[in-house]
Formats: C-alpha cells, structure tokens, sequence
C-alpha cells in the first residue's frame, strides 16, 4: 500500500455515510436545485460532502491541487468548443462534473484510510441485499412496493416501458427493485461484486465471484452481468490476483490463463442464457444495444471529423442533435421505428460521450490529466482503472454524473487497498500486522 495511506477503522457514522454514498449511486434519484441544474444521485452528494469534511484532515493539498487542475482542463474544454451560444448548457455541465469529482474524491479518500476487509464486508451485504431484494420482487410481492415507490421519486412515474420486451426474451418480467429499470440493477451488482472481488481478502474470493454472477443471471437475468468475467481479466493481470502481488512472470502467466478462461465462459454463457437477445442485435432490431454500443461509437467517429479540437462541448446534445439524428437514420442497424424523445437518452455509453463531449484534441488532454492525477493520488496501475472504466461504460452512460467517476475513483481506490497487504502474514493467510496499543497483533483473513 502506498505510505500516505494510513488504515483505521470506521465508525458507525462514517459507516452510514458510505452506505448511503451506494445507495445514491444505486438508486441514481436526482434533485432539482434549480430550473437547469439537477443534483444526481442526491444520497451520494449529501453523503459525499459530509465524508469530505470529516476527512478534512486527510486531505493531501497536492491531491486537491490536480482535482483542481482537471476541472481546469474541463473548463478550458468548454471554452474551446464551437458556438458560444451553448456556454451556458455547457457551464452546466461543468458543474455537475465538478460536483461528481469532488464527492467520489470524497468517497476515494474515505475508501483508502478505511479497513480493506470493513470495506470488502460492505459491499458484499450491499450486493446480497439486492439479490434477496430481487427474490423478493419476484416471489414475495415485493414488485407492488418497489412499483410505488418508483413512481414517486423518478420524474414521469415509472419510466420503465419494457416490461414485454423482457417477458418474450427472459420469460419474466425483471426486477427493478426501486430503481428506474432493470439495468440499474445489474449494473449496481456488478460493479459492488467486482469491487468486492479486488478488495476482499479472502482465499477463494474468486469462487464466489463466479457464484455471485451465477446467482445475478438466476435473479436479475441481463448481459450486463457477463460484464463481471470481463472485468476479472484487468484485475488477474494488473493487480496480479491474489493479495495485490503482481510483478512475478509467473503470476502475469496464470492471470493470462485464467483471463481467456473467464472471457471463453462469458461466451459460452452469453450465447446460451442470451440466444434471443444475441439474435436481436445480429438483426438490428435491439434498441437498447444500437444505443449503448453502436451509436454512440458511430456518432463520436462523425464529432473527431466535424470537431476534432474539442468535440461538442459537456452536455452538448442540443449542439449535436441534427449530426446525432442524421449518423442514426444512416446507420445500418438503426430502425426507423425506434423513437427518439431526446438525443440524451440515446447516448448511454461515458466512454464514448468522453468523445463525443471533448473531441480527439481536449478529450485526449483531459485524459491524460486523468490519468497524472491518479497517479498522484498513488494508484498502483492505470491500465487497471481505465479497462474497469472502459470495460463499465458499455452499459452506463451519464458522463457528467457521479455513477461514471465512482466507477474510476473507486477502481482507484481498490486497487490501491490492494496493494495494502504486502507483509509475510499476508502470504500465509493473515493479513498485516497492524499497531494497537503497543502490541502487534495478525488479523485473520475475512471476506
């Protein structure tokens, strides 16, 4: 682990926080603070700035200082982009981006000082909480509550409207379990079980993993759950697996070797529990894929040849719509069936709007402001974050919004409580001596 980092416990109040901080992040409820300008994920931004002033003291002023520097590179972003008529829309999405960085930092900084097995405890209930929470949905009339509640804190009611959709292809209606639709869910579950992957300590973590996956496609059947074996490969190649302790040729090999079992598994999976959705999106007819994947590729590709230097600006839909609207209508996949309320809901890939916001010339700049952050802030391995970010942003959009910069920050933060148990009691199965009241004392090995 890296020196700066000192491991306490939490309290039950900070304990709270963090709870609620995922359960903002879950639930992704937004608030309107004024006419133009939502608070997304309100839990997780209340949670975040408390977690923020109680970690005041461990705040290093140089990991504050590149935080600042990125808003700056963003800033700069916007200020470059074409037609300042849209500064304002563009101001706005500065400030919803500001306000992610600043409560995942939060978050980051509140993750890294904690116990790695306190954190791993965390989101292990967190995840079984919705799997028990599905099973209930589904079996216990759970669906009727979960129904009601959504149509109070979600603008339009239930926003939800495939639910035939997934009766043909799944056979069941799927749980949402309070949330907007279905691939929240597993988006959550995914995320937390991997998370919780690199930051337990246990011994045969990896089996479980697979378990957990297994129990997701049983209770919350969707492809986004096959994102749990794709993610498994950064992470038994640049963490090294077991213990953080990569660097060994050896241990690269193994993680290579496991890596293409897990993707060969993922195949074989996908092509088994997902024939039908497999055979929509080899048709053209599943519009959810064209845009989370494709579209959003298609329209970046049309924004680096119309504005390369700094693409459409943050939040730059309104500048785009007619080059969104005509790359669609032009694409072979597209269905001129499908509808197009707003060329926001549309876009659903971060990794893309990356792109499509910045442009080749800002977007690589930021990027690699990103990624001098993160090393500062002492992140073991880049290419380990940005494949979690890459790999996550195939089925989750909201570029601005804290779900995207919590999946970077708390992949940087993991992976850095990964590294936390570099002793010889870690080897055998203990984790780090740690310093009490005089007294070095072995802690077993938990979940």
């Amino acid at each position: 682990m890296s020196e700066q980092y000192r491991e306490q416990p939490l309290g039950w109040y900070d304990t709270t926080l963090v709870v609620i901080f995922l359960l903002g992040l879950y639930l992704n409820v937004s608030l309107m603070i004024t006419p133009t300008i939502p608070l997304t994920c309100a839990p997780s931004g209340f949670a975040g700035l408390l977690l923020l002033w109680r970690r005041r003291d461990q705040i290093n002023p140089v990991h504050l200082g590149g935080l600042l520097a990125v808003v700056a590179l963003y800033l700069g972003s916007i200020l470059s982009a074409t037609n300042y008529g849209f500064l304002s829309k563009r101001f706005t999405g500065l400030l919803q981006l500001t306000y992610s960085l600043v409560i995942c930092y939060a978050f980051f900084v509140t993750m890294v000082h904690a116990e790695r097995r306190q954190i791993a405890r965390i989101l292990l209930t967190f995840c079984l909480a919705i799997a028990v929470g599905c099973l209930l949905e589904q079996y216990a009339g759970l669906r009727a509550i979960s129904d009601a509640v959504r149509a109070r804190i979600y603008d339009g009611g239930i926003v939800y409207d495939a639910d035939l959709r997934d009766e043909l292809l799944y056979g069941r209606v799927r749980p949402k379990l309070f949330t907007s639709e279905p691939s929240a869910v597993t988006f959550t579950f995914t995320h937390f079980s991997f998370t919780w992957l690199v930051v337990s300590t246990w011994r045969w973590k990896l089996i479980v993993y697979v378990a957990l996956m297994g129990m997701g496609l049983v209770l919350m059947p969707g492809p986004t759950l096959l994102l749990m074996l794709m993610l498994a490969v950064p992470y038994l190649i640049f963490l090294g697996g077991k213990g953080g302790t990569a660097g060994s040729a050896t241990r690269m090999i193994t993680g290579l070797a496991v890596s293409f079992i897990l993707v060969g598994i993922a195949l074989v999976v996908g092509s088994s529990l997902f024939a039908e959705r497999i055979a929509e999106y080899s048709s053209g007819k599943d519009a959810s894929f064209f845009y989370r994947v494709i579209g959003p590729m298609l329209v970046a590709l049309e924004v680096f040849k119309r504005y390369p230097w700094a693409g459409s600006g943050l939040t730059g839909e309104p500048f785009i719509t007619d080059l969104v609207l005509t790359v669609f209508m032009n694409a072979d996949g597209f269905q001129s069936a499908w509808r197009i309320s707003k060329v926001s809901e549309v876009l659903t890939n971060y990794f893309w709007l990356h792109w499509i916001y910045l442009g080749l010339v800002w977007g690589t700049v930021t990027l690699v402001g990103v990624c001098v952050w993160l090393r500062v802030l002492g992140v073991p391995s880049l290419l380990y974050c940005g494949a979690v970010w890459v790999i996550l942003g195939q089925a989750g959009g909201a570029y601005v919004g804290p779900k995207t910069w919590s999946v970077l920050l708390i992949a940087a933060a993991s992976a850095i409580l990964s590294r936390r148990d570099q002793s010889a009691g870690a080897r055998i199965g203990q984790r780090p001596l740690v310093q009490g009241t005089g007294v070095l004392r072995p802690r077993p090995v938990g979940l």
